[in-house]
C-alpha cells in the first residue's frame, strides 16, 4: 500500500514538472539556442541565409552604432544604479523610522512599481514634451523639450528608470533594516555611534546582502532597459538614446540584420553575466571587509 502511494506521489511530480519543463524549454532555452545558432549566420530574418562564422561577432568591434548604444546603455545604467539606490536607502530609513502612516506611505511609493513601463514612459514623454518646456518658458527659458535635445534626452530616461525602480528597491532596504536587530544599536549608542557613524560602522555592514541584491538587479535591468526608450524617443535624436535591447530589436527584426543582432545579443548575455558575478564577488567581499 506504501509503494503504491509513494509510486503514486511520484507520478504527480512528474506530471506536474513535465509540462513546466516542456514549456520552459519550448519558450526559453529553444530560442536562446536558435539564436546562438542565426548569430554564425548572415539571416536577415527572412529567405536563404549563409554561414560566415565568427564574422557577425567581429564586426560588433568595429560597428559605430553598436559600440554608440554600448556607450549609451552603460552609461545610463550606472547613473541610474546609483541615483536608485541612494534615493531607495534613504527613503527605507525614513520610512522605516518611527513615524506616522508609515504603512500608508510605503504603499504609495509602490504605486510606480505596479505601473506598466510603457504606460509611464508615455505619461513621462508628455510631461518632458509639453508640461515641463510650458514650466520652463514660464520661467524665462527657452522651452524646449528635453527629449528633443541629443545632450539632455537620455538623462530625461534617467529620471523615469529611476523614478519606477526606487519603490521596489525601497522595500528591499526596509525588509534589510528590518532584520537589524535594536541591541546593535543600544550598544552602538553607547559607544557614541550617532549619525552617520551609526550609518556606517552598524547599519551597512548588516544590510550589505539586500545591497547587493539590489545592485545586481538595478544593473541588470538598466542594461536592459527597453520599454521607456519606446515610449519616449525611440532611440532618438540621432540615435542619442539607442540602447542596445533597442537597437536588437528594432534591426534585427525590421532592419534586416536578424544574423549580426543575434550576435549582439549573445555578447550583451555575456556581458551582463560578468558584471552580475563581478558585481556579488565585490559586495561580498566588501561584506567581508566590513
Amino acid at each position: 500500500m506504501k509503494k503504491e502511494r509513494r509510486l503514486s506521489r511520484n507520478q504527480t511530480y512528474m506530471l506536474i514538472t513535465i509540462p513546466i519543463v516542456a514549456l520552459f524549454f519550448l519558450f526559453n532555452t529553444l530560442p536562446l539556442i536558435q539564436g546562438v545558432i542565426y548569430s554564425f549566420t548572415n539571416f536577415k530574418g527572412y529567405g536563404d541565409f549563409d554561414w560566415v562564422g565568427l564574422r557577425n561577432y567581429m564586426d560588433l568591434f568595429t560597428d559605430a552604432r553598436v559600440g554608440k548604444s554600448y556607450w549609451f546603455t552603460f552609461r545610463l545604467a550606472v547613473l541610474s544604479t546609483i541615483v536608485t539606490n541612494v534615493i531607495s536607502l534613504m527613503l527605507a530609513i525614513g520610512l522605516n523610522s518611527k513615524i506616522k502612516f508609515k504603512n500608508t506611505l510605503r504603499g504609495m511609493y509602490f504605486i510606480p512599481n505596479v505601473l506598466g513601463s510603457l504606460v509611464v514612459g508615455y505619461i513621462f514623454s508628455y510631461i518632458f514634451t509639453y508640461i515641463f518646456p510650458a514650466f520652463t518658458k514660464m520661467l524665462g527659458g527657452e522651452g524646449t523639450s528635453m527629449l528633443s535635445s541629443t545632450s539632455w534626452a537620455w538623462v530625461a530616461i534617467v529620471i523615469v528608470c529611476a523614478w519606477q525602480s526606487i519603490a521596489m528597491n525601497t522595500i528591499i532596504y526596509i525588509s534589510g533594516l528590518q532584520t537589524v536587530p535594536e541591541d546593535v544599536y543600544e550598544a552602538g549608542s553607547i559607544d557614541g555611534a550617532t549619525g552617520w557613524k551609526k550609518f556606517k560602522h552598524l547599519t551597512f555592514p548588516l544590510i550589505i546582502p539586500f545591497f547587493s541584491i539590489n545592485m545586481v538587479l538595478c544593473m541588470k535591468n538598466f542594461l536592459m532597459v527597453f520599454d521607456q526608450i519606446v515610449a519616449m524617443t525611440s532611440g532618438g535624436p540621432a540615435q542619442s538614446t539607442e540602447s542596445i535591447s533597442f537597437l536588437i530589436y528594432n534591426n534585427g527584426m525590421s532592419g534586416g540584420q536578424f544574423g549580426f543582432q543575434s550576435a549582439n545579443a549573445v555578447l550583451f548575455f555575456v556581458v551582463i553575466v560578468v558584471i552580475s558575478v563581478l558585481q556579488l564577488n565585490f559586495t561580498n567581499k566588501k561584506g567581508e571587509q566590513l
